[in-house]
């Protein structure tokens, strides 16, 4: 046996376990710290929840039971609230598409409609709905009609970058043949782009309009109709019977909804 082979071995440092736990604490420690000033920022008061339930019981007291007996003013503002969602969301569809054939880097027919169409799409997604339905009110007045533009503006956001981003992931195969043949740009993206998209480009926008039902709640408390409106004037008037009647009718509608496009979105899938 050798001296080398009888020799006793040094123990070896783990460095990249050790490494590995020196990481995962300073992300620990950041993640604490980063809830801590989240925490002060906001000014958070949990002993306030529990000085003000009282006020919160009464509030939910009062609003019991549910006024059924106006269910009859219920119908038409809810009307209004879909119609809303379905306006702004067929309105996006419309102006969405044509922005993400541009912004897809695979089929724009330049780059700098690509940067235009990308900034555009931007600007849309970074303004919120509600300050769109504030300048909408102020252009064309109160009412749902408002509320609809301000959810297609918006919505053109979201269905533009999902939408240039489908049309960038999807097969170019059909694409690149139709192109060899001779097929015009209009042909190609009829019987090439559309076919491959369609599907998915549906489901997306299905989930929009599931999403624009609940924003079309909100919005109605800047004077864009619906719903919304109608529950802001029963709790500035004190009615919160009917403030819960509005509620369940919500809830309802939210999960309808839903359900509804869950439904249609497996049916396609």
């Amino acid at each position: 046996m050798s001296a080398e082979a009888s020799a006793p071995r040094l123990p070896t440092r783990d460095w990249p376990g050790a490494l590995g736990l020196a990481l995962r604490l300073v992300a620990g420690m950041a993640f604490v710290a980063i809830v801590v000033q989240s925490a002060i920022v906001v000014q958070a008061r949990p002993q306030d929840l529990i000085t003000g339930a009282r006020g919160m019981a009464d509030i939910i007291s009062r609003a019991m039971p549910p006024d059924f007996a106006r269910i009859n003013l219920i119908w038409w503002p809810a009307l209004e609230t879909v119609d809303i969602a379905i306006f702004g969301t067929l309105g996006g569809v419309v102006l969405a598409v044509p922005l993400a054939i541009l912004a897809a880097a695979n089929v724009t027919p330049s780059r700098a409609l690509y940067f235009l169409a990308r900034a555009a799409i931007g600007f849309a997604r970074s303004v919120p709905d509600l300050v769109w339905a504030l300048l909408f009110v102020t252009a064309v007045g109160l009412g749902p009609f408002p509320g609809a533009l301000a959810l297609a503006v918006h919505s053109v956001g979201m269905l533009g970058r999902l939408f240039a981003e489908t049309i960038e992931h999807m097969d170019m195969a059909p694409i690149d043949a139709l192109t060899l043949t001779g097929a015009r740009r209009l042909q190609v993206f009829s019987h090439g782009v559309i076919p491959s998209i369609l599907p998915s480009l549906t489901g997306i926008a299905l989930y929009r309009l599931d999403e624009n039902i609940r924003s079309s709640l909100v919005l109605g408390f800047v004077g864009a109709g619906g719903i919304g409106f109608e529950l802001l004037s029963a709790m500035s008037l004190f009615q919160y019977r009917l403030v819960s009647l509005y509620l369940i009718v919500i809830f309802v509608l939210v999960i309808a909804a839903e359900r509804l496009s869950a439904l249609v979105r497996a049916r396609l899938a």
